[in-house]
């Protein structure tokens, strides 16, 4: 059997890629590869901004020069003139080059460079007679040398997979993926600056856990070598930012990662970014009106806007979220039910049964009337959710976290914020109660035991902080890059994380 021919895509770029090898080889031999004597002192959007609405004339007259440096996009070469456009981390400015100026050598080099080639340029700020701001080149030097060549520039990155694997590319090509991580990176730095004038504490609690907690998910497994241990890496930080509380830091928060070794999905990634935080002398409605507010001012600071166009339809994050209980939810969007149905176990079993849930499987084969409520709303109401909603009084058998209602001891003091049908962020007043807490964990044990994989572990370390006493809390987790996806109107999570995690590539 004859090898399979390569693709003359393919072939066409191992000739160019041959061809660039050889261009770098004669640098080598001249001794002028990959200089690092070159610092620029001026950015793209910085000229664009001083100088884009300045005369032509005026231009000429002040003559002032710059120091650039960036990735070459474009080049057109005329004659003894030719003009380039450089791309830096802000954005694009034209050059131009002329022979006579720039001298025959450094002219003769340029022609040979080609299309993702890093240069600097010296020179002076003009605009040409169409009025495109530029760069009157005096000199230009080859930096760095481009092995492979770009994608097409009337293309672009359209192959997803290649956007994700090599996310270089993308950012080099795409503007809207870099107007992506930008507002990704000023939201968060908008919800740290709110967190800080709130008066909370930023700290660091570690990433391997010898028991994982704070949520029912399944973890990643490593081995301590030096401890001979098992550990885990984190699925959450809460158990540890709780003992903070009990220390005496009564605001604190985290923003960063967790891992949670489950599916990969346009709305799952296994390692995910979240911010965490807690306040002493605080419930749940405190921390609703709080968690608003930090969604609502990320958002202005990101897109400038409270209200956001995602795929298609508006979210207005700029009037109050509305509040439902799980119940209320389902006859809001499921109207074919009525409360009574909803109060009714077997009833419920059967919905469930017939949209396809395992009614008696190990995660509800012993639940009760609140946890099928809630299985029946996430498989009714959940996606409906498309205006901001809290989803309050989750039932204690699935919030062994969460502080008990006084009045209605069935049910805790918690949400779940819902934006585009998704979950956003998940916050309960806390349970203080230590007898309380290690009964819950027992619960949790007995249902790992049963089956259930995401169930907790018992954690006696926790319970011995909490012996000290821990002051009423409250505490809330933001998934940030749900939010971003929100933020940026993506419709995978892959789009908002610079490096997913992909299967591996056949290379």
């Amino acid at each position: 059997m004859t090898d399979p021919q390569p693709t003359p895509a393919v072939t066409d770029e191992n000739r160019l890629i041959s061809e660039r090898r050889a261009k770098l080889h004669a640098l080598r031999e001249a001794g002028c590869a990959f200089p690092n004597d070159f610092a620029p002192d001026a950015r793209a959007a910085q000229l664009h901004a001083q100088h884009g609405e300045q005369d032509k004339e005026v231009l000429e007259s002040q003559a002032t020069p710059v120091k650039i440096a960036g990735r070459m996009m474009l080049k057109r070469v005329m004659g003894k003139a030719s003009f380039a456009t450089l791309q830096d981390g802000t954005g694009r400015i034209q050059v131009f080059l002329e022979r006579n100026t720039v001298g025959e050598e450094s002219y003769s080099q340029f022609k040979s460079w080609d299309i993702g080639d890093i240069i600097a340029v010296e020179g002076t700020v003009f605009k040409t007679n169409k009025g495109e701001l530029s760069v009157n080149a005096q000199s230009v030097r080859l930096l760095t040398k481009s092995l492979r060549p770009l994608p097409d520039k009337f293309h672009g990155v359209s192959d997803q997979e290649l956007r994700y694997r090599q996310r270089y590319v993308d950012l080099t090509m795409t503007e809207q993926t870099r107007q992506t991580f930008i507002a990704r990176s000023k939201a968060i730095g908008s919800l740290r600056a709110h967190m800080q004038q709130a008066g909370f504490l930023e700290v660091e609690t570690p990433m391997l856990h010898p028991i994982p907690g704070g949520a029912a998910a399944k973890p990643f497994v490593t081995h301590h070598n030096a401890l001979d241990m098992e550990m885990f890496l984190r699925i959450a930080p809460e158990l540890y930012l709780k003992r903070l509380i009990v220390g005496g830091f009564e605001r604190v928060f985290e923003l960063n990662r967790n891992f949670r070794n489950e599916g990969v999905s346009p709305r799952h990634n296994p390692e995910f970014t979240m911010m965490e935080f807690y306040a002493a002398y605080t419930d749940y409605r405190w921390l609703m009106d709080f968690t608003e507010t930090l969604i609502r001012e990320a958002a202005i600071a990101a897109t400038g806007s409270a209200v956001l166009d995602y795929q298609g339809k508006p979210i207005d994050l700029s009037t109050p979220f509305q509040r439902l209980t799980t119940v209320q939810a389902i006859l809001k969007y499921a109207p074919e039910y009525n409360e009574a149905q909803l109060q009714d176990e077997t009833f419920l079993r059967n919905e469930l049964r017939k949209k396809g849930v395992d009614a008696n499987g190990p995660t509800l084969a012993r639940a009760g009337i609140g946890a099928l409520q809630l299985a029946l709303f996430e498989e009714t109401a959940e996606s409906q959710l498309w205006q901001p909603t809290f989803i309050i009084d989750y039932p204690v058998e699935v919030s062994p976290l969460a502080r008990a209602s006084d009045s209605r001891p069935d049910i805790t003091e918690r949400f779940e914020l819902f934006i585009s049908g998704r979950e956003i962020a998940n916050g309960f007043s806390e349970l203080n109660d230590p007898e309380d807490q290690a009964a819950r964990f027992l619960a949790q044990v007995q249902a790992k035991d049963a089956g259930d994989e995401e169930a907790m572990y018992y954690d006696a370390d926790y319970i011995r902080a909490l012996e000290y006493g821990m002051p009423p809390t409250g505490g809330c987790g933001i998934g940030i890059d749900r939010l971003v996806m929100l933020l940026t109107n993506s419709p995978s999570i892959r789009d908002v994380i610079l490096f997913p995690h992909l299967r591996p590539e056949d290379v």
